[in-house]
């Protein structure tokens, strides 16, 4: 019911004309038609549901796509897939969508002593399927490490690929399926959209993504003027200043129209998480930051004024939109989350400022103890807390060890963003804390090279533990089905926002570029 009524706020919103929204209500029933109509069996049932996922339009069609896979995964028991590109499609699909299905038992038949069977390296198509599969390792899957290897293998030696699948390898390559986040990859994958067959979802996706843009330029507006009442720009000249960019993780981490007033009280917390950053990294003493500290901690008013002017504004910042967040939730949930929002807002300063001393004494730690402090002072747990309850979940005895587990599905996204920033930073050499530093200092490598193949690996084994989180692998896991989905689109917007790879940053440089138009 909730969804409804927002997409009714959305579209009187929006003032798009009665005949558009017929067309739009008629492209929908004509697209579930065919989900309704296609063998469910097939392998064309799954190609449909794999380009429905792919622009990003599954919320419109959960039970089709539902009855399409309980399917699929009962015909793969009694009958083993031909092909190597409708195994690996059936096996992504399915594990994508909570189906506890075996690597082995899809890939297996293909792969003969850590080698592809005779022919395969030149089935393009079937090798692309089996790249985008490979991503869905929860660990210890050695068949997808194999999957990994070969089908990148083969799909970058040029000689294996004609020109016709070029373009499409690379993205491939470039953009797989389940590390990239659905509105920024969805538009670039409908150039590859072009089969007779697929005009109505073509339609629908092209509607929809007007539809959506024009929401979240609205969504904006009100996040600009939220930013620009705090004053928080006035004070910090120095300091980012940067809504747009900070709603983008919003609008990635909450796909979903129904979602909107959500993402917009999501995007407040994040926008302090950067402010507060800059003010131990650009501006404070260690005893204003350690008084600021004690202030946020204390959750107490009258200690701030004795703090400085811009700090004093930042604290305001904090306590207001804490406390609106927290209010807000109680009138969309019944139940009101502040003490737990308060912990959460101790634990970044608290991380903020053990970062602050070590920087300013130039003293570089054991990587180990850099890398627990830095999961926290991504701010990543706090605002992924925030997301937590505006969801829906009420505060219970586990929320907390659940939320602050450090081999959880929360930290783990934390500690994706901390690795990669870091190495951002090396690249351009911005330093403000480094694991690459410490690790080296350590003496277990020899080489700044060894020491960014070193985290690489660990990005590997975190994604590893993110997906074991998230396709219910790990016993740990009780998260609802909603929220995983949501940290795992915060995963995928860390590379690219914080990855060196150039075509992640043009890729988001697009997306915020198109929101201005």
């Amino acid at each position: 019911m909730e969804a409804h009524h927002q997409a009714f706020d959305f579209w009187c919103l929006t003032n798009i004309e009665e005949t558009s929204l017929l067309k739009h209500a008629a492209k929908l029933e004509q697209v579930r038609d065919m989900l309704m109509k296609i063998d469910q069996d097939s392998l064309r049932s799954l190609e449909l549901v794999d380009t429905i996922q792919r622009l990003g339009l599954c919320y419109h069609f959960k039970h089709e796509i539902e009855a399409i896979l309980h399917r699929q995964h009962l015909a793969h028991t009694s009958n083993h897939c031909a092909t190597l590109f409708e195994a690996s499609l059936r096996f992504r699909l399915l594990r994508q969508h909570g189906c506890r299905v075996v690597a082995d038992d899809f890939l297996g038949q293909f792969l003969r002593d850590g080698e592809l069977k005779f022919g395969l390296v030149s089935e393009t198509r079937g090798l692309m399927a089996m790249q985008e599969a490979s991503h869905l390792n929860t660990g210890g899957e050695e068949i997808l490490h194999e999957a990994a290897r070969f089908s990148s293998c083969c799909l970058n030696n040029k000689a294996m690929i004609d020109c016709v699948d070029a373009r499409v390898v690379k993205y491939c390559l470039s953009y797989p399926q389940h590390k990239t986040v659905a509105v920024f990859a969805a538009k670039n994958y409908l150039q590859f959209v072009n089969d007779e067959n697929h005009h109505a979802l073509r339609e629908l996706a092209e509607f929809e993504f007007a539809y959506i843009d024009s929401l979240h330029k609205h969504e904006i507006l009100r996040v600009v003027e939220w930013w620009k009442g705090l004053r928080v720009s006035e004070e910090l000249k120095s300091s980012r200043n940067q809504p747009l960019k900070w709603h983008v993780w919003s609008m990635a981490i909450l796909r979903d129209p129904s979602w909107s007033k959500h993402r917009i009280m999501l995007t407040k917390p994040i926008s302090l998480v950067y402010v507060v950053d800059d003010v131990f990294d650009l501006y404070g003493t260690i005893q204003d930051l350690t008084h600021f500290t004690q202030a946020v901690k204390g959750w107490d008013s009258c200690a701030s004024n004795e703090l400085p002017s811009y700090m004093k504004t930042c604290f305001n910042a904090i306590y207001d939109t804490t406390n609106e967040i927290s209010s807000f939730i109680y009138r969309e949930h019944g139940w009101n989350p502040i003490n737990f929002l308060k912990e959460e807002w101790g634990s970044l300063m608290d991380a903020f400022l053990v970062e602050a001393k070590w920087l300013r004494s130039g003293e570089l730690v054991e990587a180990e103890k850099y890398l627990k402090n830095g999961v926290i002072s991504t701010g990543v747990p706090m605002v992924l807390s925030h997301l937590f309850f505006l969801m829906g979940n009420p505060p219970t005895n586990q929320t907390q060890l659940l939320l602050n587990d450090p081999h959880g599905l929360t930290h783990s996204v934390a500690k994706l963003l901390r690795l990669l920033d870091d190495l951002e930073d090396e690249e351009e050499e911005e330093y403000d804390g480094s694991y690459v530093e410490c690790y080296m200092k350590e003496g277990k490598v020899e080489s700044r090279e060894g020491a960014r193949e070193h985290v690489m690996k660990m990005v590997s084994a975190t994604w590893e533990n993110i997906n074991k989180h998230m396709y219910g692998f790990s016993s740990a896991t009780h998260f609802s089905p909603c929220f995983t989905r949501a940290c795992l689109n915060a995963a995928r917007m860390v590379p690219a926002m914080y990855s060196y790879d150039k075509d992640h940053r043009l890729l988001l440089s697009t997306v915020a570029k198109s929101l201005l138009c």
